[in-house]
């Protein structure tokens, strides 16, 4: 289980964590959605502590991150598959070298074994061919579903998506989504999947958290989530706008004339 404490978290003068909590229980997968900058990629990149909250904590599996020693924090790592938004490969090595660096950076397996290990994971993922091309040789669906590979060798308890499916055309996303499905179904793991795509987060999704104001606003089911009250989560979840229109005229809208200072168009 993750949970997340009252973290606070500031850079400078911008405040972007202000007590967020949110629980995330064993073999769920746990979507996060929210505005841009609003601090979502901030709040899960304290769960494998590459960030430090600068108030609460973070337990995984009842350690506290925030006080591991490194070799602890290492060896909590190697339990946590972490899918970056641009899938953070190396150009300069083939699928099969990208998929298979942990394995080999952890000095646990042999050749063969990591062999074995990285055609299964490219399997895993529908690419059981591609193990020698170069990351620019792929589409962006082909190297995601890389990323998603080399997450998976290590054969991960955790899973973390971090906008999985940007950039991506409606039939690759959906692609990723029926990996991330897949990935919960075949090997058992729990995630967190941080995403701006509510058809993907209902699809995927567990249960649903919104970030909002650097704490959580609203969790729940997705029919919770769905047949919400809030109007801050029903106006996210529709996509509508806010147009700040009180000061146009209507010859001002007519015309094209420049807007009054202060209106948002």
């Amino acid at each position: 289980m993750i949970s997340l404490e009252n973290i606070y978290k500031s850079f400078g003068d911008k405040h972007v964590l202000n007590g967020f909590t949110l629980q995330v229980n064993e073999g769920e997968t746990m979507v996060i959605i929210g505005y841009s900058g609003t601090g979502k990629s901030v709040a899960i990149k304290h769960i494998v502590g590459l960030l430090e909250p600068d108030k609460g904590t973070v337990f995984v599996d009842g350690l506290e991150v925030p006080k591991l020693r490194r070799r602890e924090l290492y060896a909590l790592r190697s339990q946590i598959g972490y899918v970056f938004q641009f899938s953070a490969l190396f150009d300069s090595l083939t699928v099969n070298e990208n998929v298979a660096m942990g394995l080999v950076k952890s000095g646990k397996f042999t050749p063969k074994e990591i062999d074995a290990r990285v055609q299964e994971s490219l399997e895993l993922v529908d690419l059981p061919a591609a193990g020698k091309t170069l990351p620019i040789e792929l589409s962006g669906g082909m190297r995601k579903r890389v990323g998603i590979a080399r997450s998976i060798a290590f054969r991960p308890k955790y899973m973390l998506y971090d906008e999985p499916t940007t950039g991506l055309d409606p039939v690759t996303a959906a692609v990723i989504d029926e990996l991330m499905k897949r990935m919960q179904v075949q090997l058992g793991v729990t995630s967190i999947v941080i995403t701006h795509d509510m058809r993907s987060a209902y699809f995927v999704g567990t249960r649903i958290a919104m970030l909002f104001e650097g704490k959580v606003r609203q969790v729940g089911t997705v029919d919770e989530i769905k047949s919400t009250t809030d109007p801050v989560v029903r106006q996210f979840i529709e996509g509508r706008a806010t147009l700040h229109t009180a000061n146009l005229s209507m010859d001002t809208m007519t015309t094209g004339a420049t807007a009054p200072s202060g209106a948002v168009v």
